[in-house]
């Protein structure tokens, strides 16, 4: 059996059990693909509605992105606002502009509503490590005030020491609505809530072939009425006609030891934090006062040559005072990017949908989209539209150039930031 990466998730998740493989025939009203956060949003919005759902998992519920990411609550998507709307038009714009909160809504309304035990702890911290990020940030913050959201606040240097205790910042901006949680217990807090609903989830069953509305495993298959496909970025060669549109890239975190108060005393507010960097660290204090600290980027989806090698220099320019502090857990894991940077969906048939490629801002949109897809099985499509209705495109050069293209790409950024251009 295969089992969640080791990593400080993993190590202190409240559901350490597994369900079983799926095994002969198998019929619901909707089967899923993937019990990660899109699938399993799904699943919850489905049988909250009534449908008989089953959900497939290659591995374990949660062992993907969303159950190794930073567990930091992201309001909105990888581009900002007004770049949406430049992009797909205004009406596209504010159509996606008015769901950008929803997703952390879900959250905390299901955390609320099932009693999910994930350590939610509220508010977020953008930080500028240069006066051009600063600005970056005033503009965020009035893109956002136009389209009617009024979360964000921005603080000074001097603002800054409420929140986190570092030189390296020069002001930054708090998102009031952003928060943190152990999303592997929030995933698997999820699915416990859509099995309590009459949802079925089958573990270690990865899929490997979608034959209309029979979705076949090695042992098994499931025929269903609608199929949704949310396997992210590992979806692999399953379906190529969209597996072409993704590719996997791996980022990495490192958690020290308990720190205690010291812990407290580098982030006194609790808030979890990310830099305006075009590859940025992200980091927050965990329930028993770790420094989880995670960033760098590996476009494919491969682990670096050693995880703490990428990811320790710079948490240590961050806050020197760790130097001496141990680490128990370094681990990896791949989220979906595009080539717009924007969530990918739409449907393959008429029964048959999909999901995938947050680019990065997952665990907000996703519970968005699982919540979009099932209204749009529930015949309200309007929302699920909006989406598929924009254009999407293969990387250039396929699988064999797709990765050095976009890492070429990558430098000018890494550059501008490092030059503060």
């Amino acid at each position: 059996m295969t089992e969640h990466a080791k990593s400080y998730y993993a190590a202190t998740a409240n559901r350490q059990d597994a369900r079983p493989a799926l095994a002969g025939t198998e019929r619901a009203d909707v089967c899923i693909i993937g019990a990660g956060f899109t699938g399993i949003s799904a699943a919850l919005e489905l049988s909250e509605r009534g449908f008989s759902v089953i959900v497939l998992e290659a591995v374990r519920v949660g062992f993907g992105a969303s159950g190794r990411n930073g567990g930091q609550i992201v309001n909105g998507y990888s581009r900002d606002l007004d770049v949406i709307s430049a992009r797909y038009g205004v009406d596209a714009g504010r159509a996606i502009g008015a769901m950008a909160l929803e997703g952390g809504n879900i959250i905390r309304e299901r955390i609320d509503k099932y009693k999910i035990d994930c350590d939610l702890v509220t508010g977020g911290l953008f930080a500028a490590l240069t006066q051009k990020q600063m600005k970056g940030l005033e503009h965020h913050r009035q893109v956002w005030a136009d389209f009617g959201h009024h979360s964000l606040e921005l603080v000074d240097k001097a603002g800054l020491a409420a929140h986190v205790t570092t030189d390296v910042y020069v002001g930054g901006m708090i998102d009031h609505l952003s928060g943190h949680i152990h999303p592997l217990n929030l995933v698997q807090g999820e699915a416990a809530a859509a099995e309590s609903l009459g949802a079925r989830i089958f573990e270690n069953s990865p899929v490997v072939a979608v034959d209309g509305n029979v979705v076949k495993t090695a042992a098994g298959e499931v025929r269903a009425n609608f199929v949704l496909v949310c396997a992210n970025a590992y979806i692999g060669d399953l379906l190529p006609e969209i597996g072409s549109k993704i590719m996997p890239v791996s980022t990495q975190i490192l958690a020290t030891e308990p720190l205690g108060a010291q812990a407290a005393a580098l982030l006194p507010s609790n808030v979890c934090v990310e830099d305006a960097n075009y590859v940025l660290d992200y980091y927050r204090r965990t329930a028993d006062n770790r420094i989880l600290y995670g960033g760098g980027i590996v476009y494919g989806g491969q682990d670096p040559a050693s995880i703490r090698a990428k990811i320790l220099p710079n948490m240590l320019k961050t806050f020197p005072s760790l130097k001496d502090a141990r680490i128990d857990y370094a681990w990896s894991g791949n989220f979906a990017l595009t080539l717009t940077r924007f969530p990918h969906m739409g449907r393959l048939s008429p029964t048959v949908y999909f999901s995938h490629g947050d680019s990065g801002h997952g665990v907000t949109t996703t519970h968005l989209l699982g919540r979009i897809l099932g209204e749009a099985v529930a015949g309200i499509a309007t929302r699920f539209d909006v989406f598929a209705k924009l254009p999407y495109y293969p990387f250039p050069g396929g699988k064999a150039l797709r990765v050095p293209l976009t890492v070429a790409g990558s430098w000018y950024y890494r550059l501008r930031d490092k030059l503060g251009v």
